[in-house]
Parts: C-alpha cells; structure tokens; sequence
C-alpha cells in the first residue's frame, strides 16, 4: 500500500533553502559557503537558519572577494567535499571568472580524470526587481559556452528543490542560477522528503500543436500567460521549460519542433549570442525540412540592463511574447 508523500507549501527562495537543508542532512561533506549566507541568512534569506542547524564549519561567512570563494571552493571539491558557493548576484560572478572557467570547469580534464570538481555555484540573476546595475544581468550563455561546465535555472518551487539537490550530487560544477524575480512570487507543495530531479531533462509544460515555444527560469510564467491569451484566438502554443541550458535537452526540443515546424524561443538576456541563437541553430541542422516558418526570438535588447523605469520595458511580457508567437504562426 502507497503512503501519500508528504508536502508544504513553499516559494522559490523557500525550496532553496529547504533542498540546501535536505542535502546538508543528507551527506557532512555538504557546506555552504559565501558572502553574509551564516548568521544573516543570506541576502535573500536563501541560507536562514543553516547556521543554527549545521554551525560554523558548514555555513561559512567569507571575506568580499568572489574570486576567494570560487577558488577555495574549487579546492575542497578537488579532494571530496561538495561545497555550495553562493554568489550575492550573478552579476557579481566576473571576479570569479577565472576561476570558474579555468579551474573548476577544466579540473577532470586537466588531472586526466583523477580529481573530480562537484560543487555547485549559487546565484541570484535577472531583472523585474528594480536593482542596480551588476544585479539584474541575465548572462547564462557566458557559462553554457563553456565545456566541463553544467547550468541549471529551475522555474517552479518544485523542481527548484530537485534540480539543486541533483546540482549538489553532481560530480562536476554546476553552475545553479535562480531567477530572483520569482522568488516569492508564487508559492507550490514541494514534498519534504528529498529527491532529485534529472539534469538535462526539459519539461514541456503546455501540449500544443501550432508553434513551440522555448523558454526556461522567470520568463516561463509570462510564456505560459501569453500561451492561455493566444488559445482564446485560435493559436494552440505548446510551452517547453529547458530547466538545463548545459546539458540542453536538443531531443525535447526537436520532438516538438517536429510536431508544430513553427517556434519561438523567449528569453530576457539580450539578443545577440543569446541561447536562442544556439536552439535555433540546432533546429535548423536537424529538422530544416520540417521548418514552415521563420523562428522568432523574443529576448531582451541589445543594452545595458536599464534601471527602474525602463526595466519593465526591458524584459519580455505577455504582450510582446504573444507578438512574437504570432509572428512565426501567422507567417
């Protein structure tokens, strides 16, 4: 006889903070490690509470120095332990960059398979919350361009809490990047047991026969709005979650591309050398025969990350996602 799983209601910020925990109970060589994540809990609370629970040698404040914390991490990954640095804001990961791309991505190579590097990089990103330059960046495709290196952005409380407990079991770096905007935006039953949920796996979150939309972190919720709107006029829009930009699932995205030979992908980095590009490119490699019209992308623009009044305008929503929908499955 099946027990019913257990669950509690949770927001985003909420279900990171309860996957550090599940994973920290689960295996002592689990730590967390940053900038105020001990006793202040974190710039966002992400961390509250860690500290009480596992002490000091586990939830480690560390000087103000990106760079620092990356390579030190790197380090205890090198000989067995899991740490989870956590980066204030993405935004703040260019110190860090070196050590990120030379050392933590390159480590099984380089030693030829005899050390391992699984730890797993934290960090807020994206734009909606009226922020200051340096903390509204949206720069995933820096670190998928990168081999050795995996990249997560979870959209959903749930999956949120699976993805980073697999991030964490991983043994290479993950480079985990959670959506600010949504992080106390809705809240979802996320069991209380741990479990993980697989990395390089999408997620097609509304069937549709007519166009694929692509998309994935803060910019799914608005998709799935416009996707509702456009049913109303006729348009059935199927919406696929990436969930993992390194490994990409190149197979969900094709068996929907096959389905519908029309496609849109939505994301809030800027245009060029967007992973947009990078779908598209694959699309039309594998199934250029299939393809009924051109595939749009509704992205962010070409611009610094512009402040307060403008940021709204910045970043894709439901009407110029719906415009941009319309556009391939109108053509």
């Amino acid at each position: 006889m099946s027990t019913q799983q257990q669950t509690q209601s949770l927001t985003l910020v909420q279900a990171v903070r309860d996957g550090l925990y599940g994973e920290m109970e689960r295996d002592e060589d689990v730590l967390v490690m940053g900038e105020d994540v001990g006793k202040n809990g974190g710039v966002f609370r992400a961390t509250q509470g860690l500290y009480e629970e596992f002490g000091e040698d586990r939830v480690i404040d560390t000087p103000l120095a990106e760079s620092g914390i990356i390579g030190t991490a790197v380090g205890m990954a090198a000989y067995g332990m899991r740490p989870v640095p956590e980066m204030q804001f993405s935004g703040f990961m260019y110190p860090a960059f070196d050590q990120i791309v030379s050392h933590a991505a390159r480590l099984r190579t380089r030693s030829r398979g005899r050390y391992t590097c699984p730890m797993t990089i934290r960090a807020p990103y994206g734009g909606g919350i009226r922020a200051p330059e340096h903390h509204s960046e949206s720069k995933e495709a820096f670190y998928t361009h990168e081999p050795g290196l995996k990249v997560v952005v979870p959209s959903t409380p749930r999956e949120t809490k699976g993805l980073l407990a697999a991030s964490i079991r991983d043994p290479d770096p993950v480079v985990f990047l959670e959506p600010k905007l949504i992080y106390r935006a809705f809240r979802e039953d996320v069991p209380e047991d741990t479990y993980t949920v697989e990395l390089g796996t999408a997620n097609v979150r509304r069937e549709g026969e007519d166009v694929s939309v692509f998309t994935w972190g803060a910019m799914t919720r608005p998709t799935m709005e416009a996707a509702e709107d456009l049913a109303e006029e006729g348009i059935d829009v199927e919406v696929v979650d990436l969930r993992t930009l390194k490994p990409m699932d190149t197979d969900a995205i094709l068996d929907s591309f096959r389905k519908t030979g029309r496609a849109a992908v939505v994301h809030e980095a800027p245009k060029t050398g967007g992973l947009a590009g990078e779908i598209i490119a694959t699309i039309q490699e594998e199934l250029l025969l299939y393809q009924e019209a051109p595939i749009t992308r509704i992205t962010g623009f070409d611009v610094p990350f512009p402040l307060y009044a403008l940021e709204d305008y910045y970043l894709p929503e439901p009407a110029r996602i719906k415009d941009g929908i319309r556009e391939a499955a109108e053509f």
